[in-house]
């Protein structure tokens, strides 16, 4: 029974993931192994984010495609966006930086 139980779950996950990176990767945009990498990316920039207080991680959003980084959203200052940017820029793995925030006071 546990076995059939560990089994299903694990079925399950196999599921979320292939349907999760399936998007990108079925339109060609990127392979699966550059899926997962800019999802860590993605996760690494929006942890250093949380960490600073000097940057609103929740009004930010960010994408990563092949290793470049999308910022979005709003900053309060330009200094917020710039920082935010800095974050992105000194992130393992990040081989550019696209920041579109809006600075909205």
């Amino acid at each position: 029974m546990k076995y059939a139980r560990a089994l299903a779950f694990a079925a399950a996950a196999a599921i979320t993931v292939v349907t999760a990176t399936g998007c990108a990767v079925a339109r060609n945009q990127e392979s699966v192994g550059s899926y997962i990498d800019d999802a860590g990316i993605t996760t690494a920039v929006k942890a250093k984010m949380a960490e600073d207080k000097t940057v609103s991680a929740t009004a930010i959003s960010v994408e990563t495609l092949n290793g470049t980084v999308q910022l979005s959203g709003f900053a309060k200052s330009q200094a917020e966006k710039d920082q935010a940017g800095a974050i992105a820029r000194n992130t393992k793995n990040v081989k550019e930086v696209r920041n579109s925030i809006v600075v909205r006071p």
